[in-house]
């Protein structure tokens, strides 16, 4: 019978538990999102009372105080898909350039996919958006989940993912902070313009994590998969055991900065 080398065993045990914990943060993430989902199709009295009361109360400062839209306004168009559009392009080019494939392809993917699921479950949650009498901002379609939301966790999560690696000391934190701000204010500026609920903006986040986390593991798993061919070839041509780079190194580096 063929023994199993020791680091193979390793490795093999390093992606089981690897493949465990982002099924169980994708769970985590989703669990949520199916709460909300079930709390809104229910109309669930504690729930709907937030959304009303965030909706008035914000709609209440948006009429006295133009400056206050403009800000909402501005937040908001950050936010939305021709702003993302070429920023994205031109990074997942500048992955490319780098020869940094599989990374180009999980910007390209997680980034270009992300619209379509968010319509399709709106298409089949089907809410109207909020109705106001005197409206400070109009958008078409269907309210749950906010596509701003979920794209502004889906961009920001993907931008760190990319450039956190070649950031150190201060730079991490500034880039850490500058990302939840505006995440947090663009989901602000959706229901401040009174085009959202509270409960929009919160699915459109868990959403986002939920796609982001998949995105993540099955990145995980391709780049495991040419690590395992990469050092069994290596093996072969040299003749001695080689360590493949663990799946997890940080995303920059591990393609080769």
């Amino acid at each position: 019978m063929a023994r199993i080398r020791p680091d193979t065993q390793r490795q093999a045990w390093g992606f089981g538990v690897r493949g465990i914990l982002a099924g169980l943060a994708l769970v985590l993430v989703a669990v949520p999102f199916g709460l909300l989902l079930f709390l809104v199709e229910g109309q669930w009295p504690p729930l709907m009372g937030v959304d009303d009361g965030a909706r008035d109360g914000l709609h209440a400062v948006a009429v006295q105080h133009r400056s206050f839209v403009v800000a909402m306004e501005t937040l908001s168009t950050v936010g939305r898909w021709w702003v993302y559009l070429p920023v994205f392009a031109l990074v997942a080019g500048w992955l490319l350039w780098r020869r940094q494939i599989r990374l180009a392809v999980f910007v390209a993917v997680t980034v270009g996919i992300s619209p379509a699921i968010n319509d399709l479950v709106k298409a089949v949650v089907h809410r109207t958006r909020p109705v106001l009498a005197d409206p400070v901002a109009h958008e078409n379609g269907a309210s749950f989940p906010s596509g701003h939301a979920q794209a502004a966790v889906v961009g920001y999560a993907v931008l760190l993912l990319v450039f956190l690696p070649v950031l150190h000391g201060a730079l991490r934190s500034v880039a850490i902070g500058v990302a939840v701000l505006m995440v947090l204010g663009i989901g602000l500026s959706r229901v401040a313009l009174g085009v959202h609920y509270v409960s929009d903006v919160l699915a459109g986040y868990v959403l986002g994590a939920a796609w982001v986390a998949a995105m993540v593991a099955s990145f995980n798993v391709w780049r495991r998969q040419d690590g395992s061919v990469s050092d069994s070839t290596r093996r072969s041509a040299e003749g001695e055991p080689a360590q493949a780079a663990e799946p997890g190194d940080e995303a920059v580096d591990a393609e080769g900065s």
